[in-house]
């Protein structure tokens, strides 16, 4: 009976230390990580994070350990990020000092471009420098949303945020289609006018008489089932209305390749701002691949957008950040000719921006090895 209590007690103690290691991982420190870091204009908060941080997704785990800090708009350039130690345990705040009013309160960089904000109160200390240290804590305040540090670069992102991308069955048959360019022309470029059909029975547009041009790029299939997810668009560029009918006459507004005969409209959605992501894992254990790279090379690295066989299905969120496994799959044993299984290797680290029912789009944000398509994403 002894010999088996032993047993449990080990096997209990093994799963404590290793909840201990995980919960230890997520707060590892970069090697040769500075102090205090000056945050100047072209900072990501990605960056930031990873001069401190071994895995910088993980910055909000440790900053001021108060979960519901999710506004990366609170850090601006000027602030100083400081790593503090609480109970033995790092700990990211923010100096401001310059940014504090008359009567001690953190007010925005510019009053003319601020906005009312679900932010974080400040509540002050010194540390031992002497500069005034504030610490954030949930609140309404007004903070200059235009002047924040973003999460990632967003040139990288931006146009894909508004772009089609993916579409669905649905999506084809309520569709528009160029026909022809006026004067019979079968290329167009900007400023070139042309005729379409299918867009009177178009949902109300988010933005009325305007477009977006895009062409089939080919299926998206799940690697295992073959099963086809969605269909990628490849974006051409923007058109507006000139004379509404059927067919209607449109004008190109913008482009990015060449526009020919069939290919689709839809309905332009309504420009937004840059969001600002909140890096975080899933909650469950997911399990995908990369379907497609934009700039549809065999092998690449960071900053490089894909697509991952994942989405609202499977519980995506934006701001998800996934481990990226090279995968190899089966080879032969030289020995006895049968094959086996090769286990995937650790490559990197990415980020969804964008999530579709069930694809998503995400940022490669850091990379061990090059990276290839049906590459595995998880749960990191």
């Amino acid at each position: 009976m002894m010999p088996m209590l032993s047993r449990k007690l080990l096997a209990l103690l093994a799963l404590l230390i290793f909840n201990l290691a995980v919960h230890a991982e997520s707060v590892e420190l970069a090697p040769n990580h500075p102090d205090r870091y000056t945050v100047v204009k072209g900072d990501t908060l990605w960056d930031i994070a990873g001069r401190f941080l071994k895995d910088p997704w993980r910055w909000p785990n440790i900053w001021n350990k108060n979960q519901q800090i999710k506004n990366p708009h609170l850090i601006y350039p000027g602030d100083v990020v400081v790593l503090n130690y609480v109970n033995g345990e790092p700990e990211l705040g923010v100096l401001r000092n310059e940014k504090l009013s008359p009567n001690g309160a953190a007010g925005p960089l510019n009053q003319q471009d601020a906005t009312t904000t679900a932010g974080s109160e400040n509540t002050q200390d010194t540390d031992v420098h002497g500069l005034q240290l504030n610490k954030l804590s949930p609140k309404i305040h007004d903070s200059a949303i235009e002047a924040a540090i973003p999460t990632i670069k967003p040139d990288t992102i931006a146009p894909f945020l508004t772009q089609p991308l993916v579409v669905s069955k649905n999506d084809l048959n309520r569709a528009g289609y160029v026909t022809v360019g006026v004067d019979d022309r079968i290329a167009m470029g900007d400023r070139s006018e042309f005729y379409a059909r299918g867009l009177g029975h178009q949902a109300q547009s988010d933005a009325p008489g305007r477009y977006q041009i895009f062409r089939l790029n080919g299926p998206l299939r799940n690697p295992g089932s073959r099963k086809i997810l969605g269909y990628e668009a490849l974006y051409l560029g923007d058109a507006t209305v000139v004379t509404p009918g059927n067919p209607s006459k449109l004008e190109v507004t913008r482009v990015a390749q060449e526009i020919q005969p069939g290919d689709r409209l839809l309905p332009a959605p309504k420009e937004t701002p840059l969001p600002y992501f909140y890096p975080h894992a899933p909650t469950t254990q997911v399990h995908g691949r990369i379907l497609s790279v934009n700039n549809g090379v065999a092998e690449f690295g960071p900053q490089t957008v894909v697509s991952v066989s994942l989405g609202r299905a499977q519980g995506m969120e934006e701001g998800h950040v996934l481990r990226i496994m090279h995968h190899v799959g089966k080879t032969l044993d030289p020995t006895n000719g049968h094959s086996y299984r090769i286990p995937d290797e650790d490559s990197g680290l990415l980020m969804v921006f964008r999530v579709f029912d069930k694809v998503s789009y995400a940022l490669v944000m850091q990379a061990s090895r090059s990276i290839s398509i049906y590459d595995v994403v998880k749960t990191p």
